[in-house]
């Protein structure tokens, strides 16, 4: 795995794919996929159905200088794949932590894309940080799975709104300490 600085957020690079910063040029992809029930609802954030103009929104914010997170396209196009085939982004939390949150588009599920990202997301470290956290919603086994093979550990339970579902839901929250 190598980093290659780009504005400011280092492309991540593995065998299979690229974590390259998102673009513009992904909005009809990410609206494709977000667009799809199944990924909106396991997040907190993506509304279904996906409003006109919300892929876009998410892009000029999380590509703006004064981000609050870094957000990653997991990119297979160096291996004649897919340009957008998910996505991965670190939240800035105070004390030298992150937050990790991702999704997959159903296409690329049970392909270990997930598990992958998350690796070498924790592996380079980009925001120098010495904990990540992340929580999964506890209907979605799959995701926990990823979390705990990548070295996350449970710490416990909790409950987050996801707009998708329009109720609070309950979550299992993981730590991955690094230093």
């Amino acid at each position: 795995m190598g980093l290659d600085a780009t504005h400011d957020q280092p492309v991540v690079r593995t065998d299979r794919f690229d974590l390259r910063p998102v673009r513009r040029s992904d909005i009809g992809l990410m609206e494709l996929y977000t667009g799809d029930e199944r990924v909106a609802r396991m997040t907190t954030s993506i509304p279904h159905p996906l409003p006109p103009g919300a892929a876009e929104a998410f892009v000029t914010r999380v590509t703006a200088p004064d981000r609050q997170e870094d957000v990653w396209a997991m990119d297979a196009t160096k291996v004649g794949g897919s340009e957008l085939m998910g996505v991965i982004a670190l939240e800035r939390m105070d004390r030298k932590q992150s937050e990790v949150g991702y999704w997959v588009a159903p296409a690329f599920w049970n392909t270990g894309l997930a598990s992958e990202a998350v690796r070498a997301l924790v592996e380079a470290n980009p925001m120098g940080n010495a904990t990540m956290f992340a929580s999964v919603f506890q209907d979605n086994a799959a995701s926990a799975r990823v979390l705990v093979n990548c070295g996350f550990e449970y710490i416990g339970d909790a409950e987050a709104y996801s707009v998708a579902r329009q109720a609070k839901v309950p979550t299992w929250t993981y730590i991955c300490k690094l230093v």
